[in-house]
């Protein structure tokens, strides 16, 4: 994601249920233009249009498509959803299912549209609320991760803080890539050999 400046900042922030609902057919209509047409091709023009409102209309919300974009990709990261460690079973033997269940999260969040996550990955400048929605989700996803890692008897790591970053690395860098540029491989193959790589460094079990 490309470093940027003050021009992501959205020009209006919504207060009345009408501005909201706008700025909602906004985002949805550059997700569809974005997936359609690419970033290039996607213009603020076929945006406005594909979202029937005028381009000024368009203007009072986000000066640009980068801070469209970048808007959609905050949207993308609030609404991902995790499975926190009160809702597994924590019990001896069930580290495998745990492990799915954190993967499974991530592919879960990213499997709507492969083009518009490959546009947002690749082409999305970072402005300063992106970065502070980044670290704000990646302290409380680690957080809830290392809370799985403490509390699962079958877990042997050092420590689990450590792990929790490892593990949390591994399991978005890697779903990110595979999501965005689907291959020849089966996600239900992708997912069960990243399951059986994690549960075994989480067992502490001795390299083959």
């Amino acid at each position: 994601m490309p470093s940027t400046d003050r021009r992501l900042e959205p020009r209006r922030k919504p207060r009345q249920v009408r501005a909201e609902l706008t700025r909602e057919r906004i985002l949805t209509a550059a997700a569809q233009v974005f997936a359609e047409h690419g970033y290039a091709a996607g213009t603020t023009n076929r945006i406005a249009e594909r979202a029937r409102i005028s381009i000024g209309s368009l203007y009072q919300y986000y000066p640009n498509k980068d801070a469209i974009l970048a808007a959609l990709l905050i949207q993308h990261i609030d609404r991902g959803t995790w499975t926190g460690a009160d809702e597994l079973d924590l019990s001896p033997g069930t580290l495998e299912a745990t492990v799915r269940a954190i993967i499974r999260d991530a592919i879960d969040n990213h499997s709507d549209d492969p083009q518009l996550l490959r546009v947002m990955i690749e082409e999305a400048p970072v402005s300063q609320e992106l970065r502070d929605t980044i670290d704000r989700h990646g302290k409380l996803r680690t957080a809830q991760v290392r809370d799985v890692l403490v509390r699962h008897p079958d877990v042997r790591v050092g420590d689990p803080d450590v792990a929790a970053e490892i593990i949390l690395f591994t399991v978005e860098m890697n779903t990110h890539k595979f999501m965005a540029a689907p291959q020849a491989i089966p996600v239900e193959k992708f997912e069960k050999e990243l399951v059986a790589m994690l549960t075994r460094y989480l067992r502490g079990d001795p390299e083959l």
